[in-house]
């Protein structure tokens, strides 16, 4: 797979912790890319017709398709190695490579279902978090599916009370890890930024509200997500959150994007 002279297009929900590891490891290497918005229920024919999956990050090269965070920072890794995200050392970028999976796969759902657990029961904010991009006409006709796409959100991401409390202990979790592993340097894996710290910064970053445009919160916020970031911000691994952010996140090189409904 070459990505030399070819656009590289990332399919994406503009507010998605999964979709900002990506966004993360593209930026952090500087490469140019196009950012395509989709909205979360009416995305699902595009991104299966182009994917076969029914959830973004989906990177697109040429005619190749990549889906999956992981795998999309595997083959940008491969084809742009500097700076590197993962490790020289075998037993470091084994550890780092074993936290990103620990993230992705224990850590991230538990955000995601407890964050929306939350979200929607804000409709309004919802919309305007998932659907800033779009025309005037496509934001009123998303708030206006609301009822619909909320009920399924529900479904797919299993929220339920006793769902969502278990999805809080676990984010703390994932808090607690950050904090305890952290060696000196203030990394996950050896005394460098890798590929461990960025999933577990990306995927905790919902809990956070990192300083960076593409994961904070919009102004104004319901008190309902005030208190959501309250329930985190006075713990370490928020701290170190934030940290990572505000020492290894750039900003957007190349603010290209295009919109799709």
């Amino acid at each position: 797979m070459s990505m030399d002279g070819e656009r590289l297009e990332l399919h994406q929900f503009p507010y998605s912790h999964y979709n900002e590891k990506v966004r993360w490891a593209l930026d952090f290497k500087s490469v140019s890319h196009k950012r395509i918005s989709h909205l979360p229920g009416p995305h699902m024919a595009a991104v299966r017709k182009l994917a076969g999956v029914s959830e973004t990050p989906i990177l697109r090269v040429g005619g190749v398709v990549v889906a999956g965070s992981a795998d999309i920072i595997d083959v940008i890794e491969d084809h742009y190695p500097e700076p590197p995200l993962y490790p020289a050392d075998a037993a470091q970028r084994k550890s780092a490579l074993a936290a990103q999976t620990f993230f992705d796969e224990e850590i991230a759902p538990a955000v995601r279902r407890a964050l929306f657990g939350e979200l929607l029961k804000e409709p309004a904010y919802l919309c305007r978090m998932l659907a800033s991009e779009k025309t005037l006409f496509t934001r009123l006709s998303y708030r206006a599916m609301q009822p619909a796409i909320r009920q399924v959100m529900r479904r797919m991401m299993e929220i339920d009370e006793n769902s969502v409390a278990i999805a809080r202990r676990a984010i703390r979790a994932g808090l607690d890890h950050v904090a305890a592993e952290a060696g000196p340097e203030g990394y996950l894996a050896g005394d460098r930024f890798t590929v461990a710290d960025l999933a577990a910064a990306a995927l905790l970053a919902p809990a956070c509200n990192p300083p960076h445009p593409d994961m904070e919160f919009p102004q104004p916020r319901p008190a309902r997500l005030d208190a959501w970031l309250n329930e985190w911000a006075d713990h370490p691994g928020t701290a170190w959150v934030r940290s990572i952010y505000a020492k290894h996140r750039p900003q957007r090189v190349l603010p290209l994007r295009a919109p799709a409904d």
